[in-house]
């Protein structure tokens, strides 16, 4: 079967989003052009390391090339939610990340997952055989956007524990530095003097 491959050149939009609560929130990315409208669902660490790989590239294109860069600490202008309902094309399975010159744009790629090996050879090409494909042309700017975005929204999910580093659950944490005990005091007093506790 051939593939579908959803081409953005000039997006309107192009967002990460979640849909459900903190530790049990499912992630996606989510493009829009006129009246098209693409969603896919992928991990919590895929859009990360997404937003992460951006901002790497875009400091590779400025060494290289000299092209003009937005500054790394933009202000996040679009903070709205996905568009409702949110339809999956596909589950995410592979990501490719490229620039294209001629354009000035950073290409992002986004595969669907397969069952079968996946032969590189089709990241970032039009062949006619491989996974469905969405792929999105961002200028610069809508690349740093879409990176200070995402950053917002992974951080938005649950704290992070102070003694182990994983996330805390509002109903109580099991912490492996205590040997898997519960502690039974709240995280915030553990910074405080222990007059104060």
């Amino acid at each position: 079967m051939s593939r579908a491959i959803h081409i953005f050149r000039s997006p309107d939009r192009f967002v990460a989003g979640t849909v459900g609560e903190p530790g049990d929130r499912a992630f996606y990315l989510q493009v829009s052009q006129d009246n098209r409208l693409v969603s896919v669902l992928l991990e919590k660490q895929q859009v990360q390391i997404l937003a992460e790989r951006i901002g790497a590239l875009l400091g590779e294109v400025h060494r290289r090339f000299g092209a003009e860069l937005p500054p790394t600490d933009v202000a996040v202008d679009d903070l709205e939610p996905l568009q409702m309902p949110v339809d999956v094309e596909f589950r995410v399975g592979t990501m490719g990340l490229g620039w294209e010159a001629d354009a000035g744009a950073v290409v992002v790629e986004l595969l669907a997952v397969t069952e079968t090996p996946l032969d590189e050879s089709v990241v970032l090409d039009d062949t006619d055989e491989g996974p469905d494909t969405v792929r999105v042309f961002l200028a610069p700017t809508e690349a740093r956007q879409f990176s200070a975005r995402t950053e917002l929204i992974v951080d938005a999910g649950r704290p992070p524990c102070p003694l182990c580093g994983r996330p805390l659950d509002p109903a109580g944490h099991i912490c492996a530095r205590t040997n898997g005990y519960h502690r039974g005091i709240e995280l915030t007093d553990l910074h405080k003097p222990d007059d104060e506790q």
